[in-house]
């Protein structure tokens, strides 16, 4: 395949507009963190009802956007104090059933269809955005306690596995990891990233020491294991739904849902890990 000057420009030029975006938010201010990473989930959410639509699905988007919208900002005034724990999760119940009496109303024959993927939707483009506010602590009122840089640490891993795994299977790989759903992944470049990633996780201790080397290597590894298991889902969805991107909002490197496939699945892990052992 003859090299493609204007493909490499475009996408270079994305990736170097999409970089400086998400540094700078997250570097500048809990609020500017908060409000990104709303946006990335409501546009995510958003393309994720696209491709259910690819499958015959009709989610109940509407009703889906204003459940994303609760759970998000619900979560920032639990910080607060402003609204309790048990408020929360009573809150998203009642939303939960929202749903199903909105399928009452629904004359389709696939409302069971429908409504799964309206919640399946929140739970897989926002909630893990929800928990990567919590990782980072944020608090929109102040700067107090908000620390991005276990994100930036998490988001150099990923983005380290992502390029080793490339450059390795390129070179290497032989063994086909999924064929059925990805069938340029190989072993070995899942393995080699992996290895490498644990090795970036030693410069990053370094960097960002408030969390200990230990830590960072667990979370090396939870960044290559499940990191290349929502990189697989992602595929998944859109083999599927029968189409090359989920969505076309960055040129060159298709949608959100193309570029946060990894984080979204690792996000719930690391919090998780976080909150029970750090």
């Amino acid at each position: 395949m003859a090299f493609d000057v204007k493909t490499f420009t475009t996408r270079t030029i994305t990736a170097a507009i999409f970089v400086a975006v998400l540094l700078s938010c997250i570097l500048f201010h809990t609020l500017s963190f908060t409000i990104l990473f709303l946006i990335i989930s409501i546009w995510g959410l958003y393309e994720f009802y696209i491709l259910t639509e690819w499958v015959g699905a009709k989610p109940y988007k509407w009703l889906g956007y204003l459940i994303a919208l609760f759970v998000y900002i619900s979560n920032l005034l639990s910080y607060h104090t402003l609204l309790s724990t048990s408020s929360l999760l009573a809150g998203i119940i009642v939303c939960v059933f929202l749903v199903f009496i909105r399928a009452l109303f629904d004359t389709s024959e696939y409302s069971f269809k429908n409504i799964s993927y309206t919640i399946t939707g929140v739970m897989y483009a926002v909630v893990p955005f929800v928990l990567l506010n919590k990782i980072a602590d944020v608090n929109i009122t102040s700067q107090i306690n908000y620390n991005p840089h276990y994100v930036l640490g998490i988001i150099l891993l990923i983005w380290t596995n992502d390029v080793c795994a490339y450059l390795v299977g390129s070179f290497f790989g032989k063994h086909k990891l999924f064929e059925r759903i990805s069938p340029k992944k190989t072993w070995e470049g899942t393995v080699g990233a992996a290895i490498l990633t644990i090795g970036a996780s030693f410069l990053i201790a370094q960097w960002i020491d408030e969390l200990e080397l230990v830590h960072w290597i667990v979370i090396a590894m939870l960044v290559s294991v499940f990191g290349t298991v929502g990189d697989l889902v992602e595929s998944m969805f859109k083999r599927q739904a029968g189409v090359k991107d989920s969505g076309k909002i960055m040129p060159g490197h298709g949608g959100i849902l193309d570029r946060f496939d990894s984080l979204l699945f690792v996000s719930p892990f690391i919090y998780l890990y976080l909150t029970l052992f750090k």
